[in-house]
């Protein structure tokens, strides 16, 4: 009997930016994108659910908690078979989809959710007009996305993000959304710091202690994020998500360490490329002398063969002459044999010996 085979694990790509990976971000960045699902989680009970770009469907799984039904969508073949293997349940379903055609019927949905969607699409004015056909008059839609003017600035050293097609200031996302849907409440985004006081042991829970939070700026906010409906909305008080484990400064140590490491690493391997460089060049170098040296050797032979060649034509053009000269001799002689003296001389023994021709 065969031994069974172990189940195969569907591959992803490392972190690039395009999409989320458990286990492979770094915490700041992945309890960003963890909150807004916490968020969008106190308006998912009971509902028919949709995640519109749902990535690795962490997401959807989360909502799905709570929700009648989850659907999570996404454009990647490989998210969403990442997805589907890591987080099943009788309530959630993942499908390949574009966000611009939702393969939905009309107002089949409660609660559409699609965060950090919008901006890497370029179809995103029919993607907003899919969320409103498909949630009717009555459905919900939370959608977030950068705030254009804090992320340029964001990342002015590193550059703009390669997935991202357009993204949006408050004003522009605003008006798009409530060009389609009567009711929109705007909320804002930020990564607070924290100081947590926890006991060794005891009951669990945590009593918040918030100070008057000061008036928010749209222009210096992370992320923008909307409640958009055709009906009027829910309530949307504002939420401090405290991650349930989390030691912010060990966290950071670790992720600087590891960044440490990483230069360290891309130093080595700049050096190792840079020697071999070197190596390359000198040898291209040696290479090049001697390439002049054969061809200064090609140009003395070049030099010599042109000499004989020289000397070859002149000893040529000698000989020629010489034949010239010898011609008009050679007649005189063979005369001079016809003569009859000379004829008569050689009979009688007299006259010159003249070689026969």
């Amino acid at each position: 009997m065969a031994a069974p085979q172990r189940q195969r694990r569907t591959p992803l790509a490392e972190f690039t930016g395009e999409r989320v990976i458990p286990g492979l971000v770094d915490p700041d960045l992945w309890n960003e994108h963890v909150a807004r699902y916490v968020f969008a989680s106190r308006f998912a009970a009971g509902r028919r659910v949709v995640d519109a770009g749902c990535g690795t469907g962490y997401g959807t799984a989360r909502l799905a908690a709570t929700a009648a039904s989850a659907i999570g969508l996404d454009a990647s073949s490989e998210a969403v078979a990442y997805a589907r293997e890591h987080y099943s349940a009788e309530n959630i379903s993942f499908l390949q989809a574009s966000c611009a055609a939702l393969p939905l019927a009309s107002a089949s949905a409660d609660l559409i959710v699609s965060f950090e969607v919008i901006e890497h699409i370029d179809c995103w004015q029919e993607f907003l007009v899919e969320t409103r056909r498909v949630l009717g008059d009555t459905g919900l839609l939370i959608i977030s996305t950068p705030n254009r003017d804090y992320y340029t600035e964001a990342r002015a050293t590193t550059g703009a993000n390669p997935y991202h097609v357009h993204e949006f200031d408050f004003a522009e996302f605003t008006g798009e959304l409530r060009r389609l849907f009567p009711n929109v409440a705007m909320l804002l985004q930020n990564h607070v710091a924290g100081i947590a006081f926890q006991p060794c042991a005891g009951p669990d829970g945590m009593e918040l202690a918030v100070e008057k939070a000061q008036p928010a700026a749209p222009e210096d906010a992370h992320f923008f994020l909307a409640l958009c409906s055709a009906a009027p909305l829910p309530e949307a008080r504002a939420q401090l998500y405290l991650p349930g484990t989390s030691n912010m400064l060990r966290e950071r140590l670790e992720n600087i360490e590891k960044l440490r490491l990483e230069k360290e690493d891309l130093v080595n391997r700049f050096r190792r490329q840079h020697a071999e460089l070197e190596a390359s060049n000198s040898w291209a170098m040696q290479l090049d002398a001697e390439l002049k040296r054969a061809r200064a050797r090609i140009a003395d032979l070049q030099e010599v063969e042109e000499e004989r060649t020289a000397w070859a034509l002149r000893l040529q053009e000698e000989l020629a002459e010489c034949t010239r000269m010898l011609t008009p001799l050679r007649h005189q002689l063979a005369l001079v044999r016809q003569s009859r003296w000379i004829k008569l001389g050689r009979k009688f023994g007299l006259g010159p010996e003249l070689d026969p021709e």
